[in-house]
């Protein structure tokens, strides 16, 4: 187990990595005000933040990664274009494993910049790459752009579709609910039991939803059951395209192959494409580098497009040693309407050393 000072050491050489590719150092406050934060992270990282409040600051939590507090900072006051890296502390609550830490150091490279974002992609991957050059660790990539455009394309109710995007994050219920929409899971006693007009309204209210809330979302069960299925075909589709996983020239092509059947998909993939060729550019050895369309569905929830990780060969049971990936619509929800492409990625220096040591 490296101690604390190695840990600081390798952090600040990895920092200087990126430094000399350009990046401004910052460093955000430890304690960060939670009102916002708590809206962008993933329903994984606000259960397991930190949080605190007092009469004159109100509810503030422990920073659990940067690159919110960056993308605040930036979009307040950030030059166009701009790279940016950092190296600190995050906290993260641990409850369900007391084996992982709740306090980790984390170093990070961030790029907002709009002439390219295929080469920002491929920019980040690569420093990244060479920073967890001759460790025991495998890379996997993927584009949760792609999934979101066949969301978007899906034949079905917006409210359908919004539903789905906002589960996309969570597979198992996703699942469940594209089968529910295609009517492959009945729809449950007690909800058809609403819908049928079987359910007495003279029970008091409890809970804070009013009367009002409650009877427009009875109206959009009923909306929703009067809506036709999705189709099987699409369905199948939806499948077909969480099944893709190879490396990245085959992955391209199978992706390309769906696409002649899903055309809202076909802006997405493209993206995919040009991605790999500006890796391919960077000295990337794209050919042997896995692509999973299921892959970071698990992770930060801000993340839109091209996603990547790095885990251990020896210990997969460990998080993973570094990952990131694109992020263009936090900067538009930060930015209060304007925005940049921006793509980042994360190292944790302490998981390092110890692969080096196991290495």
């Amino acid at each position: 187990m490296p101690t604390r000072s190695q840990t600081l050491a390798k952090a600040t050489a990895l920092r200087g990595l990126f430094e000399a590719r350009g990046a401004a150092l910052v460093e955000p406050p430890i304690l960060q005000p939670a009102d916002t934060l708590l809206d962008l992270y993933g329903e994984d990282i606000r259960a397991r933040a930190y949080v605190t409040s007092d009469a004159l600051r109100g509810e503030q939590m422990l920073r659990p990664d940067f690159t919110v507090p960056v993308v605040q900072m930036h979009m307040a006051h950030g030059a166009d274009p701009a790279r940016y890296t950092y190296a600190g502390e995050v906290f993260r609550r641990q409850e369900d494993d007391p084996e992982r830490a709740n306090e980790y150091v984390q170093v990070g490279y961030e790029v907002f910049d709009r002439a390219d974002p295929a080469a920002a992609d491929a920019e980040v991957f690569a420093l990244i790459s060479q920073a967890m050059q001759g460790l025991p660790a495998t890379p996997v990539t993927g584009d949760i752009g792609v999934l979101m455009a066949a969301v978007a394309g899906l034949e079905t109710t917006q409210a359908r579709k919004n539903a789905l995007m906002r589960h996309l994050w969570r597979p198992a219920r996703f699942t469940q609910m594209l089968y529910r929409f295609a009517g492959r899971i009945p729809v449950p006693q007690t909800r058809q039991a609403l819908l049928d007009g079987k359910v007495s309204r003279n029970a008091p209210l409890i809970g804070l939803r009013s009367q009002t809330e409650i009877d427009a979302r009875i109206d959009a069960l009923k909306e929703d059951a009067a809506a036709p299925p999705v189709s099987k075909r699409q369905v199948a589709q939806i499948e077909a395209l969480l099944g893709v996983r190879a490396a990245l020239p085959q992955a391209i092509a199978q992706l390309n192959a769906l696409a002649a059947d899903m055309p809202a998909i076909a802006d997405a993939v493209a993206r995919v494409a040009a991605r790999a060729q500006a890796m391919s550019d960077q000295g990337v050895q794209s050919e042997a580098l896995v692509f999973d369309a299921s892959y970071g569905r698990a992770s930060m929830e801000y993340y839109d497009g091209f996603v990547f990780g790095f885990s251990s060969d020896k210990h997969p049971e460990w998080p993973e040693i570094a990952s990131g990936g694109r992020y263009d619509a936090l900067t538009r929800r930060l930015g209060q309407g304007v925005e940049i492409p921006a793509v980042g990625g994360v190292l944790r220096p302490g998981l390092m050393l110890e692969l080096e040591g196991a290495a």
